[in-house]
Order: C-alpha cells, then sequence, then structure tokens
C-alpha cells in the first residue's frame, strides 16, 4: 500500500512547479533513511534541456541536507495514468536508491502504480560498474 502521507507531500509541492511552456506540472517527494521527507517540482526554463525534473529538485533538496539513502519515492501529475521518472531521474534515484526501494507514481485524480527502482532501471548501470 502507498505511503499517502509522501502522496500527499508531491501533491502540495506540485502547485510550486514553474511549467509555463508545457503546463505539465509535477511534484515528488522522497523519504530518506532518517525519515525525513524532501520535496521538489519541475522547473521548466525557455531553453528545454535547461529544465530541472521534480524528482531531481527533491534528490538536490536531499544531498544538500547532507543525506545520501532514499527508502521510498512518490510522484504525481496531472495525466491520465501514472507517470514514471524520465530516464535521467531513474539514474539519480538509483543512485541513493536500492533496487527494492518502492516508487509511487500517482496522478491527481487518485490512481497509483507503485514500482521498485529496479523495475523502473533493470540492468542499471551502478558503482560497482566503476571498480
Amino acid at each position: 500500500m502507498p505511503d499517502t502521507s509522501l502522496i500527499d507531500a508531491a501533491r502540495a509541492v506540485r502547485d510550486n512547479a514553474h511549467a509555463p511552456y508545457s503546463r505539465f506540472k509535477v511534484g515528488a517527494a522522497i523519504r530518506t533513511a532518517s525519515g525525513t521527507v524532501f520535496t521538489g517540482c519541475n522547473v521548466e526554463n525557455v531553453a528545454y534541456p535547461e529544465g530541472t525534473c521534480a524528482e531531481a529538485g527533491a534528490i538536490a533538496a536531499m544531498a544538500a541536507a547532507g543525506e545520501r539513502k532514499i527508502v521510498e519515492v512518490a510522484v504525481i501529475a496531472d495525466s491520465p495514468a501514472p507517470v514514471p521518472p524520465c530516464g535521467g531521474c531513474r539514474q539519480k534515484l538509483k543512485e541513493f536508491a536500492d533496487a527494492s526501494v518502492a516508487v509511487t507514481m500517482a496522478t491527481t485524480e487518485g490512481k497509483t502504480l507503485t514500482m521498485s527502482v529496479g523495475e523502473l532501471l533493470p540492468g542499471a548501470f551502478g558503482a560497482e560498474h566503476m571498480e
């Protein structure tokens, strides 16, 4: 069962998204091993590649606070079906989360889908490849 408080945190921060071009607002919330919740929203830029995803914003806030271990993730968007993190954010999540960490994707209408980081990014490139 998805943690509704984490989804609620993602829902609340979604309202702060800066999405004047796509109008596709996304909110993300991550819980760390300490129990702290960090949130992020997408921030678009007129130069499209310069925008930031919601998940990346939450991860940056976590790292800025000195934390490094994600234990749960929630992402929400106004979409007919739950929206998964983009490929780049899947890799960013993998950097700080074990393959078994749950990622709950939700719609603003209440649909949810939960998958693990490992399911979202099979065959992931990791630190073990750098040894």
